[in-house]
């Protein structure tokens, strides 16, 4: 049978009421229960959550008075920048649906997916504004609009603050249809080949959002007076010590990605949160910034945990403010997990599991501190969210606890589909259930361990090989910062495993090889390792294992 979450954090409802209003209500709330508190800090400046409000609602209102409405589509090409928000929520505001376009995209694929979404807008950056500029015969965007422009703009361009200076600061009537309209067209990471839309309602983004800031505070939602959504704190201090209004953290996270957006925006609105914005990753600023600002929290992918554990200061600096810790976008390893918990004794070590397709995330772990959370687990089904482990070759009916095979999701944060890919729709949408391609494990207690990317699994000799496995086993080793495996073709047997490692010091490759293969059965053994300064990630923080491969078979240089 599919498994919904085993236990219900204390005191609790299994299931929760969601208010059926647009995403523009969780900035009006925000607004309106927070104030004067500052919302996001980026490079000396801030915003409150009014202004933030405030400036989103004349974006939204300069938007409209040039034509771009319900049923249009906006394309941010931002990093995360204080600009992003009002951009963000004045689209939704607006009536029109949001598609974020990673900044650092190449012009051929920033082509395709601004053409693909039919953006009637495009929100870009300075410093990119040329590779948008470069591509403009091939988008069909009647408006540009310049974030800190580093030059003369581009022909029919409007710099950002210009664009809706003197517009009216409330709120817009849009009409939006929170079941119908759609909220987001996310791309997906695109790290197997070309990225698919996703089709992502009002109703997926509101719910997702819910479920995961009520599952992190121990809340529930509730209605403000004005009629929008906001969240009541019914958790103990004890179980959730991170109190609403007063988490501050640094967000690395990009809000073109679905955990950025759901969980570091709109979730840090709906609880307060101060979000501190660094332009780039530097372990040593971090965690200076962390110190100074008494940060409650931490959150990210393994590789930001990675380099923070990798960093002397990390472990002498006064971080007792810290209160939870969350992780994403990719599994950690074990040892990782258990030096954090070392690091913060009594602070929950969260990790979690989702994709575009369910808005941003469907399992996770126990946020409450009498909670069980499994070394290698992913958690349990958030609320109203339910899991089923299928066979990998194919099938609809839930295999028993412990076996291997392709993780399903059903609940109300699931897309609606595919952006004019009906084919792929239906191949990933089976009667509600969607279909992840992860390969997973549901254990006897209803706990999720995700195995491995079921595109990802190698085929030695018809014998299934999972990388994660022996990623799992290189990690634990001396002198092993970072790890990643991937299938090298071979004709007489399919595919062979090849590791990719970072060296943390000295490292002889023959004898870690050696190492790993002396704990694993023969079909599984490594046949080679390389020694390589990094390894390639997504500004999501997901490995490119398309580049290692291709590296193997020598489309790019080594």
């Amino acid at each position: 049978m599919p498994l919904t979450a085993p236990t219900t954090p204390p005191g609790l409802p299994a299931t929760l009421d969601y208010p059926e209003v647009p995403v523009g209500s969780l900035i009006a709330a925000g607004a309106a229960r927070w104030g004067d508190r500052t919302a996001f800090a980026h490079d000396g400046r801030s915003l409150t959550f009014t202004e933030t409000y405030r400036a989103a609602c004349r974006f939204a209102h300069a938007l409209r008075a040039r034509g771009v409405g319900r049923g249009d589509v906006v394309a941010l090409h931002l990093p995360n920048c204080l600009a992003f928000p009002i951009a963000y929520y004045g689209t939704l505001l607006a009536g029109a649906t949001f598609s974020p376009a990673n900044p650092l995209l190449p012009p051929d694929d920033l082509a395709f997916q601004l053409a693909d979404c039919e953006a009637a807008a495009v929100v870009t950056f300075g410093p990119v504004a040329g590779v948008l500029a470069s591509v403009a015969d091939r988008i069909p965007a009647r408006l540009t609009i310049v974030v800190g422009p580093t030059g003369d703009l581009p022909a029919d361009a409007v710099e950002f603050e210009a664009f809706h200076a003197g517009q009216p600061d409330e709120r817009p009537d849009a009409g939006t249809s929170v079941h119908d309209d759609l909220a987001h067209l996310a791309y997906t990471g695109g790290t197997t080949g070309r990225s698919k839309g996703v089709r992502l309602t009002h109703r997926n983004v509101v719910v997702n959002t819910l479920q995961h800031a009520c599952w992190g505070t121990g809340s529930v939602p509730a209605l403000d007076e004005h009629g929008d959504v906001t969240i009541d704190q019914i958790g103990s201090e004890d179980e959730w010590p991170s109190r609403l209004g007063t988490g501050v953290a640094i967000n690395l996270t990009p809000w073109f990605h679905a955990m950025g957006i759901i969980g570091g925006l709109n979730a840090a609105v709906l609880a307060g949160t101060t979000t501190v914005l660094h332009s780039r990753f530097d372990p040593a600023a971090y965690i200076a910034d962390a110190e100074r600002l008494r940060i409650t929290g931490i959150g990210g992918a393994p590789a930001l945990f990675a380099a923070l554990l990798a960093t002397p200061a990390f472990h002498t600096a006064d971080l007792s403010s810290v209160k939870s810790i969350g992780s994403g976008a990719a599994p950690m390893n074990h040892a990782m997990i258990n030096a954090l918990r070392e690091r913060f004794p009594g602070v929950v070590v969260a990790e979690g599991y989702g994709l575009t397709e369910a808005t941003m995330g469907a399992v996770i772990s126990p946020t409450y501190r009498s909670g069980t959370r499994k070394v290698g687990s992913v958690g349990v089904p958030i609320f109203d969210t339910e899991v089923k482990v299928v066979p990998a070759e194919g099938g609809e009916d839930p295999l028993p606890a412990g076996e291997k095979g392709e993780v399903c999701l059903r609940g109300p944060q699931i897309m609606l589909g595919y952006r004019n890919r009906p084919e792929e729709t239906a191949a990933a949408l089976v009667d509600g259930w969607l279909h992840t391609g992860d390969v997973g494990i549901l254990d006897a207690d209803g706990y999720l361990s995700i195995v491995d990317r079921k595109k990802d699994m190698l085929l030695y000799k018809g014998y299934n090989v999972f990388p994660r496995e022996l990623e799992e086993l290189l990690i634990t080793m001396p002198g092993v910062a970072a790890a990643a495996v991937v299938g090298r073709p071979d004709t007489e047997v399919g595919e062979l495993p090849v590791a990719f490692v970072v060296p943390r010091g000295s490292l002889d490759a023959d004898e870690l090889m050696a190492a790993v293969n002396e704990k694993v059965t023969p079909y599984k053994r490594l046949r080679e390792i390389r020694v390589v300064e990094q390894i390639p990630v997504s500004a999501a923080g997901k490995v490119l294992k398309r580049e290692l491969r291709q590296q193997l078979i020598g489309e790019l240089p080594g």
